[in-house]
């Protein structure tokens, strides 16, 4: 068992925007006053430099195109509608966002198999969508693999008992929480866990300070502490620059990566990018129109892909 894999799938936007679907409760995106033509170009660019930057370093990445037909705005963000498992499953999720459904493509699947890999099963809780409950992938789940535990924040977009059905289905402890940050003067639900927390091989980067219920914390903490990681914490401020949407990755050598955005990396202080480099190297790239217009980040952006080669 494996908690970092050298295999990524990711998605190229063609129709890149603000999704009006999502804004609701996405209250890191934000309006940008230029034509959704430039937006997506810009986009396109950060992505092709991103994923530039992760093959020089070995890591593989499976790059499918958008489908132009489609009105797939998010598009870019993978992670939320499948996940790809050691033991060959492959598991679909159901999505808030209406738009975002036309995201699943099966044809994703063929690319990936052509791509040496062996898919067993397929595991679909879209139907959940027809009840008004959702669990948006491993946006919503952040699975320490080898431990076999998995955290979650609950929010419109992660549905506690279907967590946990998850959860028995693919024998995981459930870690349920809530964490919320403050939108004007309000807290609200952070709408997916991994815009606050990252859990690689030795550590965990988390923001503790959007888990209000001291209990809540307090357990979260015991149980990284429990599995050795190191807790590095991060402020809300942090959080808003997507500090909390990293993924370690492994590429050449099995070199191991924190995988962040420009923004993220920058908003680090000294003592937390020592904290990190103890354990791996830090890889960044701008992703400024993405995350402002998209409201994800580097993490979003990036499905692994744990499967089995042929």
């Amino acid at each position: 068992m494996r908690q970092t894999t050298d295999t990524i799938l990711m998605i190229r936007p063609v129709n890149f925007r603000m999704n009006e679907q999502t804004a609701v409760n996405n209250y890191f995106q934000e309006d940008i006053a230029t034509e959704n033509a430039q937006i997506n170009k810009k986009a396109q660019q950060e992505f092709d430099t991103f994923v530039e930057k992760l093959r020089a370093v070995g890591v593989h990445v499976i790059v499918v195109n958008d489908d132009e037909t489609a009105d797939t705005p998010d598009s870019i963000f993978p992670n939320n509608w499948v996940s790809f498992h050691d033991n060959g499953d492959v598991v679909i999720y159901p999505m808030f966002a209406e738009n975002r459904r036309q995201e699943r493509r099966e044809d994703v699947f063929i690319t990936i198999e052509n791509a040496g890999h062996k898919i067993e099963n397929i595991i679909d809780y879209t139907s959940a969508e027809d009840e008004g409950v959702f669990l948006e992938g491993t946006g919503s789940v952040i699975l320490d693999r080898v431990n076999r535990k998995a955290y979650c924040a609950l929010s419109p977009r992660a549905d506690e008992e279907l967590f946990i059905e998850f959860c028995e289905d693919f024998e995981y402890t459930p870690i349920i929480f809530t964490a919320n940050q403050s939108v004007k003067d309000e807290r609200l639900a952070i709408y997916h866990t991994n815009v606050m927390m990252c859990v690689a091989e030795n550590f965990a980067v988390i923001c503790l300070d959007t888990i209000d219920d001291k209990k809540e914390r307090k357990n979260v903490i015991k149980h990284l502490k429990q599995d050795g990681k190191e807790v590095i914490s991060i402020t809300e401020i942090q959080m808003h620059q997507f500090a909390g949407n990293m993924l370690q990755v492994r590429g050449e050598d099995n070199q191991r990566y924190l995988v962040m955005s420009a923004s993220a990396h920058n908003s680090l202080n000294k003592d937390q990018v020592n904290k990190i480099e103890k354990h791996c190297q830090i890889l960044s790239s701008s992703l400024e129109t993405i995350e402002t217009c998209g409201g994800g980040s580097a993490r979003c952006m990036m499905a692994e892909v744990f499967l089995p080669k042929h």
